[in-house]
């Protein structure tokens, strides 16, 4: 393991409090930053404004996803851009019997730090350069669909739509300005909103297409 760089700073004991973790994924968060800040000099990978608080912000934030599916092994991650929630999740199940995460991100360049930064966290997953719509449909027995910052609820639905009503469940971290106190599916879908621990106006919609009941039968 690449020993991180970075000092422990406020912004990590924060990030801690709010989602604690074991000392080991601590470290692999601590590489994953590491790389993130120095791959951040030249690629734009996240709002440089949001770097002096990148574990609330980013790791945290993200590595709040996992324990609502705590038995999911598979995980898509769509859009995942610098590996935000993907990669983090891909961190969490580090070690664990069956567990993978599919990346699917368009950038190359993004894609090339992605692989570097799952490779030096010992992170079990694997990076997808191409569209949502070309690489979801190769991928089979995913758990859990996750994406953050990517898109409309309506089109991230639309996106998924190939793995979610095959019985795929979805995580959407979204902003409560967004969906608001009813995220408006209709019957189609059950929702679950739970509220973000590293942000107030966040909110975290746990999505899976609903069984609706069968009509009489004319048999």
């Amino acid at each position: 393991m690449v020993e991180p760089l970075s000092p422990i700073s406020d912004d990590r004991r924060r990030a801690l409090a709010l989602v604690p973790v074991s000392r080991e994924t601590e470290e692999r968060f601590a590489v994953y930053a590491d790389l993130l800040a120095r791959w951040q000099r030249i690629k734009n990978l996240v709002s440089p404004t949001t770097l002096p608080e990148v574990w609330t912000r980013h790791l945290a934030d993200s590595a709040q996803i996992q324990p609502l599916m705590p038995s999911a092994l598979r995980w898509a991650d769509i859009g995942s851009g610098a590996g935000f929630p993907g990669l983090v999740v891909a961190i969490l199940l580090a070690g664990r019997p069956g567990a993978h995460v599919d990346l699917v991100e368009a950038n190359a360049r993004k894609c090339a730090f992605l692989r570097e930064a799952a490779r030096a966290c010992g992170a079990p997953a694997t990076v997808h350069n191409g569209r949502i719509a070309d690489v979801l449909p190769r991928l089979h027995s995913i758990d859990v669909l996750s994406a953050r910052a990517l898109a409309p609820l309506p089109d991230l639905l639309e996106m998924g739509k190939v793995l979610i009503d095959g019985g795929t469940g979805a995580v959407f971290l979204k902003s409560g300005a967004e969906v608001g106190d009813d995220p408006g599916l209709g019957p189609d879908y059950e929702v679950r909103t739970v509220p973000s621990v590293t942000s107030p106006d966040g909110r975290i919609l746990v999505v899976r297409r609903a069984v609706l009941p069968k009509g009489p039968s004319h048999e």
